[in-house]
């Protein structure tokens, strides 16, 4: 029975759980489905777009290795989705369409119709778990509830990896050729211009580039991860996020490396490795909360009694914002590092996001969504989950009187101004103490080009506090 892989953010051909089990069962095509209204909607970057067609074309390379046509199609949106793979299935002989899982609300409802359809033509469509290690409704509370305290999930999953560790499959094997032949994959997309050559070749594509840099990382990094992850001036991260997000590397494969040098240990052993599988379980945490609580995929607070928070509407102080004109040289640089790489520090994105949310008291659905439009490793998941915690609307998010003083965390995370000063270089002349916060020279710092700081920090500190006391008290 012929098969047809339909690739979504799975775009490897090692260790992809679908594309494994359709050329076990029998001949396969490959599908890939171009929808730019689809990706406008849910504001992808034309980073990430242009990501996916520069690692379409290395899949489609690495796919012809196996004798396995990729075909791709164009469509507006999701809508059109069932129709279109089952004309597909009618014109090849497709028995079984085989996907890997994704969690987002638009995403269950486009496989959930694409499966009726088929289903009502006498076609299957299997569904596998691939971008997690367990599949949402499988970590539970005892009272069978999905976890919302981050602390309790980690529990349990390390006690579910102790028992049951999941495993890499083995390299797929050629198939006989079909004599279909390959569509040439697109190198744009109306809507989603090309970003600089600068950007793009900070992110180079295909699975093997993926999998060098996770081995790079694994053996040169990962033991001192621990210590640098938080100083964005080092190269302290993986910054494999990119390669995560459009499934050039399963999770398998990341928590195999780390357990490869950390002689097998979870929870003991090597700091760094303990940190990064740490971190792997954040962004499963995430998923989970987003196939647990639609709402989130709903612009929705997870915790519903913020939804009265009063916002304020101020454009011109959330424009200064996204381009990095603030006056706090940290989060200024911070947004000129999005801007300029398509990616942010971790440590700087909760920085930016507590700035924005607390002393701006902006909408955190402001800056999710400047976030997603710029992201190359924009993953709806995690990104509205490091904004809902930064904002104290999420689930274990941070306490609302939990403010990060972002010249605080200048001094302690970038003590000598080395990553300041690469990205604001109006600054490069103050020296390390006045570089953090150059408006309390008192304008005599002569720099014409420099903004004054938008807030007072402790002012809007306790305006922010204000508000949600308000909310508490109401």
């Amino acid at each position: 029975m012929r098969q047809l892989m339909w690739f979504r953010t799975d775009l490897r051909v090692q260790d992809n759980t679908a594309l494994n089990a359709a050329l076990s069962a029998g001949p396969t095509l490959a599908l890939f489905i171009i929808s730019p209204g689809q990706w406008q909607a849910h504001d992808d970057a034309p980073a990430k777009v242009d990501f996916w067609l520069r690692n379409l074309a290395e899949l489609s390379s690495a796919l012809r290795r196996l004798n396995v046509p990729l075909l791709i199609r164009r469509i507006g949106t999701w809508a059109e989705a069932p129709r279109l793979i089952l004309d597909l299935c009618h014109e090849f002989a497709i028995g079984s369409v085989q996907v890997n899982e994704e969690y987002g609300v638009n995403e269950g409802e486009r496989d959930r119709k694409v499966s009726e359809q088929l289903t009502a033509a006498g076609i299957g469509l299997r569904s596998h778990l691939d971008q997690l290690f367990f599949r949402p409704g499988s970590l539970l509370t005892r009272t069978g509830g999905y976890f919302q305290v981050y602390s309790q999930f980690r529990k349990q999953a390390y006690q579910r990896l102790h028992s049951a560790l999941p495993t890499c499959l083995p390299a797929p094997r050629a198939q006989p050729d079909p004599g279909i032949p390959s569509d040439i994959p697109p190198t744009t997309v109306e809507g989603f211009p090309t970003p600089p050559e600068s950007l793009r070749q900070l992110w180079p594509a295909g699975e093997d580039v993926a999998r060098e840099r996770l081995e790079a990382f694994a053996v040169e990094e990962l033991w001192c991860y621990a210590e640098r992850r938080n100083f964005p001036a080092q190269l302290g991260t993986s910054q494999l996020s990119p390669y995560l997000a459009a499934g050039l590397l399963s999770p398998r494969q990341c928590l195999h490396a780390a357990l490869r040098n950390n002689q097998g240990e979870f929870d003991s052993g090597n700091p760094g490795a303990i940190s990064w599988i740490n971190e792997l379980l954040w962004r499963e945490f995430y998923k989970h909360i987003l196939a647990g609580f639609p709402r989130v995929s709903r612009h929705r607070p997870f915790r519903w009694e913020t939804e009265a928070l009063h916002w304020r509407h101020a454009p011109d102080e959330l424009t200064a914002w996204q381009q990095g004109r603030t006056g706090i040289p940290i989060v200024d640089a911070a947004m000129r590092q999005l801007l300029a790489t398509g990616w942010m520090h971790n440590r700087l994105r909760m920085v930016v996001a507590m700035f924005l949310t607390k002393n701006l008291l902006i909408d955190w659905r402001e800056g999710e969504r400047w976030f997603m439009r710029h992201l190359i490793d924009g993953d709806l998941a995690a990104n509205n989950g490091g904004w809902q915690w930064s904002a104290s609307t999420g689930t274990d998010a941070a306490p609302y009187f939990r403010i990060f003083n972002p010249i605080s965390q200048s001094q302690r995370f970038d003590p000598d101004g080395r990553f300041l000063r690469h990205w604001l270089p109006e600054l490069a002349h103050l020296d390390a103490r006045d570089i953090h916060n150059p408006a309390g020279l008192g304008g005599l710092f002569g720099i014409d080009d420099y903004p004054l700081p938008l807030v007072d920090l402790g002012a809007s500190r306790e305006r922010a506090l204000s508000a949600f006391r308000n909310l508490a008290q109401g």
